[in-house]
């Protein structure tokens, strides 16, 4: 097959490391623009904690040496013996919140407060508007730092796409070699192009893989030829012996023909489950059948499971019609869709109908176990009245698929199953 086998939108491997790889460069980028804007605040900051430290340093000794507390020789600063005295915009927050030192006051003043050593109930005062060197300019920065970021992304993209491009080279062929390909067309040696990396390593896997799965195909091919024909065989005997019987003996010929009738069914249904098991898929061997005929006889055939059971079995009149289908199937699928209607229903009815194309059995049974749910027509499950191997609807189920008819459950009251025989 020549189509990719993807469920999702397909992206391939370089796309994105190229797009992660610039997504991860551009988060870099911002959080190193936040760090260093930061760090200009906080080197602001310093700055003016210097300078008033070194006033306040000096302005102590003076108080010191003379007792007496001297005008701050930078006109922005201030002397201040109380927090009331503060200028009004800062005062309340000041005194609310003792342990801050920086405050934004009205018509975008900005303050520093220190409180001088020793002193507790001084504190140096800093207007700084003036001083600040990054709000002012802050727009500006911020803008710089997102041109660079982008540009600085735009950069990691074009370095991602040739790293990516070059590092997924042998992915990617690795995937075109290997898309489309059936298992026997893998050679050995297949995974010696490949540089000696993870991807080596995968396709040595996947030669491994395929030359197994190649070698399991054979066998299986070769075991359903040979069953084929071991199951073929004596099946003729049986039929040639049975044949010579009924030409040179007159009687029980009733019995021999129900055998003769057997064998050739038996037949069909091994063709049957062998052309399912080989999937040969061959539409043109396909034949119109007469419905009624092989619907009476698969009903006589399984009459024993109704043995001692008030079930009435109805085959409606509707079943006058003639299907396309493969020669042994409709036997195979009536045979399991009537023995598990008899076998189930107790009493009432079982009805047979063809109406709008659509082969129905209903029946007046139990129905299907909850317990079972959508596995019923799973191979294996079986109900708790199963006397079988809980393989029939199974086969029913790969029946319609083989023949692209559509299979419907009903169980709501009792079980009817629908086939809508497509043309």
């Amino acid at each position: 097959m020549n189509q990719r086998y993807f469920t999702d939108k397909f992206s391939s491997i370089s796309t994105q490391v190229i797009s992660r790889f610039c997504l991860y460069t551009f988060i870099l980028s911002a959080v190193y623009s936040l760090l260093s804007l930061l760090l200009m605040y906080d080197l602001e900051d310093k700055f003016i904690e210097k300078q008033m430290a070194q006033e306040a340093k000096y302005l102590s000794q003076q108080y010191r040496s003379s007792g007496e507390w001297l005008t701050p020789r930078r006109e922005h600063m201030s002397l201040h013996f109380s927090k009331r005295s503060l200028p009004k915009d800062i005062r309340v927050m000041a005194i609310q919140e003792p342990q801050r030192k920086e405050f934004s006051g009205s018509q975008g003043r900005h303050y520093h407060l220190y409180p001088l050593p020793e002193q507790p109930n001084v504190f140096l005062l800093s207007e700084v508007s003036s001083e600040l060197m990054v709000r002012p300019v802050r727009n500006d920065v911020i803008k710089f730092f997102v041109i660079s970021a982008v540009i600085v992304t735009l950069i990691a993209c074009i370095i991602a796409w040739f790293i990516g491009r070059k590092t997924t080279k042998p992915l990617k062929q690795l995937a075109s070699a290997v898309e489309g390909m059936q298992p026997g067309q893998m050679r050995k040696g297949f995974a010696q192009q490949f540089p000696p990396n993870e991807i080596k390593t995968l396709a040595i896997t996947l030669e491994h893989t395929m030359i197994a799965f190649n070698d399991a195909l054979q066998r299986e091919k070769c075991f359903t030829r040979d069953v084929s024909h071991e199951l073929r065989t004596p099946l003729a005997i049986i039929k040639n012996a049975l044949e010579v019987h009924n030409a040179t003996t007159s009687s029980e010929q009733a019995d021999i023909k129900r055998i003769a009738q057997a064998c050739v069914q038996m037949e069909n249904t091994v063709s049957t489950l062998l052309m399912l098991a080989r999937e040969e898929h061959n539409v043109s061997q396909k034949e119109a059948i007469q419905l009624m005929p092989v619907v009476e006889q698969s009903v006589l055939d399984h009459l024993y499971l109704l043995n001692n059971k008030s079930v009435e079995v109805n085959v409606d009149d509707s079943c006058h019609a003639t299907i396309l289908a493969q020669p042994g199937m409709l036997n195979v699928l009536l045979a399991n869709l009537l023995s598990n209607a008899f076998q189930y229903t107790d009493k009432g009815e079982v009805t047979i109908r063809y109406v709008d194309n659509t082969l129905m059995v209903s029946d007046t049974g139990t129905g299907i176990e909850s317990s079972i749910g959508n596995r019923f027509l799973e191979p294996g499950v079986q109900g708790s009245k199963s006397t079988g191997y809980g393989f029939g609807m199974s086969i029913v189920k790969r029946l319609c698929d083989y023949q692209n008819w559509t299979l419907g459950v009903n169980s709501e009251q009792g079980t009817e199953i629908s086939v809508l025989i497509n043309a």
